[in-house]
């Protein structure tokens, strides 16, 4: 008979670390009735003597509203990080991650300053047309990412002018388009 081992691998660094320290943030959140979240993992308009205005641009990415909020980003993280960590490097997706968080939080607190923020869905968003990249070459747009960028970007315009929903849908239009970018410059570079 013959014995086979496995052994399980963290095979997306980042992903999973920056699944993980949602997971903890989530369950702080729990725990504080929500104060932890919105102190640290929320961006808001506050003011620039504060310094955690500033650290707030970055970790409101950390936060979720509650354990469904979570799982929904969660699920897509899981499903997209990985493939992309594999084929870009975990240095690369974190700097996605870290573009997508400031740019979504200097675009809330600029011109949004009546909203609070958190959540992964707009990394979510980058992600998904990052991924719609992941067949491109040279002077050809892959028709995967013309659909990925024509239903999601197309769907969170419709649904940020027609609903009133508590969702940023901003948040998502700019990770579509940092992913959409990132995309386009990293696969071209390949080339």
């Amino acid at each position: 008979i013959m014995k086979m081992k496995f052994k399980i691998s963290f095979n997306a660094p980042v992903v999973l670390s920056f699944i993980l320290i949602c997971f903890i943030v989530t369950i702080l959140g729990c725990i504080t009735n929500g104060k932890i979240v919105e102190n640290l993992f929320m961006c808001y308009n506050s003011s620039l003597t504060n310094p955690l205005t500033f650290l707030r641009l970055f970790t409101h990415v950390f936060g979720h509203s509650g354990w469904e909020h979570f799982i929904g980003n969660t699920t897509y993280l899981l499903l997209l990080g990985p493939i992309l960590e594999e084929k870009y490097g975990s240095l690369r997706i974190a700097e996605i991650i870290a573009v997508t968080a400031f740019a979504g939080g200097i675009v809330n607190y600029l011109f949004f300053w009546n909203t609070a923020v958190c959540g992964a869905s707009g990394i979510v968003f980058a992600f998904i047309l990052l991924v719609s990249f992941t067949g491109f070459r040279t002077k050809e747009i892959p028709f995967s990412f013309l659909l990925a960028a024509i239903i999601f970007i197309g769907n969170q315009i419709y649904e940020g002018f027609t609903y009133n929903d508590n969702i940023a849908h901003i948040q998502h239009i700019i990770g579509g388009l940092i992913g959409a970018g990132m995309g386009y410059k990293l696969n071209k570079n390949r080339q």
